[in-house]
């Protein structure tokens, strides 16, 4: 009787002390789970800056595709609490399938402006990118719009990936909302008739082109060219281009996304609002800035030092929910077009 009153004591004891152990000790066995088309490169520091922070661990699945499919696929099942992509449309996509919780929060709402986010605060951009013009050095200094690859006297000198390429198309529906579908058709016409070779590759491989002469202009996102600089074997083809901003004396230069959401089920809410809270916060948005050599959406964190010195410009302020709007419109027309035949 005495040793089973001892080890009563001893578990009254053991009890005791577990309520008295640090809230942030208890935090350790808490989690976000994470789904992201964006490289583990560019998300794993700042993964590890907010379970430094907090405590909660971070699981992370990568996937280059297929992520609408997969949380659909899962229902209300889905581990899933926050969502990391890349481009408009897919943030959009996600939305349109019903795969997102909407988070209004004053502090996202405060870092973020409106025009990069959704009106039901169900999705949100973390950093910006331009859709540049490159050219080659040999032609001088360049002062190019994005209607001017429609000028024929850049006939047999554009390269370009597929037009429907996500970014293009992004860049396709901002003409619709500027010009109009007619207007868009004719340009998309003649920039197809201007191009030096079949659309192929990705953004780099345009660059690549004009430094091997085949041809004298492209079109590629603003941090290619910070990675291709930091490439020893790319650094060749970089140095052989100019960056330009569009339609600096116009609309500006369009400008698309690499975004986050909650997932519609997120099982950890309380820690996928406190993540995304953290990916806006002055800290996180410079490290973001830092690595990915893409613009930060928080307004008064200046870019890595590369990224600022290819200069400042004027941005289109058009909301991308309104590019969004014409996505479909946009494919039709690049269809039409035969831009990629």
């Amino acid at each position: 009787m005495q040793q089973l009153s001892f080890f009563k004591k001893n578990i009254l004891c053991i009890l005791a002390s577990l309520l008295l152990i640090p809230a942030s000790f208890a935090k350790a066995d808490e989690e976000v789970n994470v789904y992201s088309y964006r490289q583990a490169f560019l998300v794993e520091p700042l993964f590890a800056k907010f379970t430094e922070k907090t405590g909660v661990k971070v699981n992370i699945i990568f996937a280059k595709k297929g992520m609408a499919e997969r949380l659909a696929r899962e229902g209300k099942y889905s581990p899933a609490d926050i969502l990391l992509t890349t481009d408009i449309s897919r943030l959009v996509e996600l939305h349109d399938r019903n795969l997102l919780k909407p988070y209004k929060s004053d502090i996202l709402l405060e870092a973020i402006p409106s025009q990069y986010r959704a009106k039901d605060n169900s999705w949100f951009a973390l950093t910006t990118r331009v859709r540049n013009i490159y050219s080659a050095k040999r032609l001088g200094a360049v002062d190019i719009n994005y209607e001017d690859l429609a000028d024929s006297k850049y006939k047999g000198k554009i390269c370009t990936r597929s037009g429907k390429h996500a970014y293009n198309v992004a860049l396709v529906s901002s003409m619709i909302a500027e010009h109009g579908k007619a207007k868009t058709l004719v340009w998309l016409e003649k920039f197809k008739a201007n191009l030096a070779r079949k659309p192929q590759g990705n953004d780099r491989g345009q660059v690549q082109a004009i430094h091997q002469k085949l041809c004298d202009i492209s079109l590629g996102n603003s941090y290619y060219f910070g990675k291709m600089l930091a490439n020893k074997k790319q650094k060749i083809w970089a140095d052989a281009v100019n960056i330009n901003f569009p339609n600096q004396s116009n609309r500006g230069a369009h400008v698309n996304i690499s975004g986050m959401a909650m997932a519609k089920y997120a099982p950890h809410e309380k820690n996928a609002k406190a993540l995304m809270e953290f990916l806006v916060s002055t800290e996180a948005q410079k490290l973001y800035a830092e690595t990915n050599m893409e613009y930060p959406v928080r307004a008064g964190v200046a870019p890595s030092k590369l990224v600022a010195s290819w200069g400042e410009f004027e941005a289109d302020d058009l909301p991308l929910e309104t590019i969004a709007k014409y996505r479909k419109e946009a494919l039709k027309l690049i269809d039409q077009a035969k831009f990629d035949l």
